[in-house]
């Protein structure tokens, strides 16, 4: 089966884990959730594996969905921990000093955001990490975060992305308005900068009007590393044109390698090559010495989730439909109403309870664990199977590892799976070159606007 393909591996950071059990598995320490130590040991041991980069998901919100549910499901929503409790652009500036060479990733969303801010975030951060950072591009649709900026409901989806275009676009210009050499610091000439090298974009479009430079020197990256996740057409078109990273969720080999297929084939019209591109599907593991023992901790977690809790997030990620009306051991009901979020996240459901004639209540604690994408629990090598048959068949070029509860499934991860994806000859066992492109084997972009004044 294998080719020996090396496979990107990075992992998505939830305070306690994925899982909105794991807060009360008995080793998680939810009691941490502000102590920067604790951070630093997780992302740390993510880093003795080896791993790609930590990634921060981000919400500039408390919580999911409207404020009238909100309102109405505040007891449900108390028992879960929340996804995030700190601002990741300095959790992320403290990480990258007590690491050396994992890339940090985190989210920006271009619907609440301005470019000028962004562009001089990212930068910051690429310079204080040493070329290690990476921006998860996305438009906002958790309605909560409309009601945070002044809105009863987000702009139109084909808005957002309209916006998300320009922004992405704006935001590169302005990483590149200041040339690599433009600062000489010339003590004995008195002369700091080269003015030919420093640019105004002198950008007016549909949304923006921004005139630059950036007050930052350019990231050493170039441009810090673009990540997307979206799954609809816009977002594909997107990712096709700008991203580096993609995050998916598909549970089955074949969506997949549909996936995969679609998104890379759209490329070639912008003039990229498909390797400049890195599909990483999101996957939940499980992994133990047995399939016995991986799959007791699977359902041990499983069972820490209030059924409260999981129906009211089911119900988020369905449309908003009341389901304590319905049987919970009976299946989901054929009519739903269409989401007011993710339209790609919500089919992944469905599909999944359809496929697998899922109850509601064996859904939401299946959903509990992964939101959507797919749970995998064996041994060492029954994992690495997997993750070989995606990358070798053309469904991945490596996976975003999503802990189900930390610290201790981040420890089995790099304990019990690394040295078996190593002993393949199809993950690094050192890292390679000093930036998170280097890593992930991107080119250093060329700068847009060095021969612009």
């Amino acid at each position: 089966m294998s080719t020996n393909k090396q496979m990107n591996l990075g992992f998505l950071f939830q305070i306690s884990g994925v899982h909105y059990g794991g807060w009360r598995h008995p080793t998680a320490q939810p009691d941490r959730a502000t102590d920067i130590n604790y951070y630093a040991d997780v992302v740390r041991t993510a880093e003795r594996g080896k791993l790609d980069f930590c990634f921060l998901a981000d919400s500039i919100a408390a919580y999911e969905g409207s404020a009238d549910k909100q309102d109405r499901s505040k007891d449900a929503l108390m028992s879960a921990e929340p996804k995030r409790l700190l601002e990741p652009f300095t959790l992320l500036a403290a990480l990258s000093m007590v690491t050396e060479h994992i890339g940090l990733v985190t989210t920006a969303t271009t619907t609440y955001n301005e470019p000028y801010t962004i562009a001089r975030l990212f930068a910051s951060l690429d310079h204080i990490s040493n070329g290690r950072a990476g921006w998860n591009v996305v438009t906002s649709a958790n309605l909560a975060e409309a009601h945070n900026f002044g809105r009863d409901e987000h702009v139109g989806h084909a808005d957002r992305y309209d916006r998300a275009d320009e922004f992405i676009d704006v935001v590169f210009k302005l990483w590149d308005s200041i040339e690599d050499n433009a600062y000489i610091r010339d003590k004995a000439g008195a002369r700091y900068a080269l003015s030919e090298k420093i640019h105004f974009i002198n950008h007016v479009g549909n949304h923006f009007k921004v005139r630059g430079p950036l007050n930052v020197p350019r990231p050493p990256q170039g441009h810090p590393v673009i990540v997307q996740a979206g799954s609809s057409h816009p977002g594909k078109e997107l990712a096709a044109r700008t991203a580096e990273v993609v995050f998916t969720a598909q549970q089955t080999l074949a969506d997949g390698k549909a996936f995969y297929s679609d998104v890379k084939g759209r490329m070639a019209k912008y003039g990229r090559p498909t390797d400049s591109l890195k599909i990483l599907p999101g996957v939940v593991v499980y992994v133990a010495e047995t399939e016995t023992e991986a799959k007791a901790k699977y359902d041990a977690v499983s069972s820490l989730v209030p059924p409260d809790f999981g129906l009211f997030m089911l119900s988020d990620l369905l449309g908003e439909i009341d389901l304590t009306q319905f049987d919970l051991d009976g299946p989901l009901p054929e009519d739903l109403p269409e989401p007011k979020g993710s339209q790609s996240r919500r089919d992944v459901v469905v599909d999944l309870a359809r496929r697998e004639n899922l109850t509601i209540r064996q859904l939401y604690q299946r959903i509990s664990g992964a939101s959507g994408h797919r749970s995998l629990w064996g041994t060492p090598a029954q994992i690495a199977d997997q993750f070989e048959s995606w990358v070798s068949e053309g469904a991945a070029d490596g996976f975003n590892i999503l802990p189900p509860y930390l610290p201790e499934s981040m420890m089995d991860f790099v304990d019990l799976v690394i040295p078996e994806l190593q002993r393949r000859r199809l993950f690094r066992t050192e890292y390679e070159g000093s930036s998170l492109r280097d890593r992930l084997g991107l080119a250093h972009p060329k700068n847009s606007v060095a021969n612009v004044s």
